[in-house]
């Protein structure tokens, strides 16, 4: 069994706390939506999608 070592070695991979913030975001969409799933657009909406498609266009 590997143990890690105690002294602060914490490493964080930034795409996946991204994601997994992503995720938190749509599972409360999911959980205030009053239909059973929520639609693509709404999905896009949560997900800011319309505002990093801008931000690209910008760059």
């Amino acid at each position: 069994m590997h143990v890690a070592p105690a002294g602060g070695t914490t490493v964080q991979d930034h795409v996946a706390l991204a994601e997994i913030e992503l995720c938190g975001e749509l599972i409360i969409a999911a959980s205030a939506a009053h239909e059973e799933r929520l639609s693509l657009v709404r999905i896009d909406e949560v997900l800011k999608v319309a505002e990093e498609r801008e931000a690209a266009a910008g760059r």
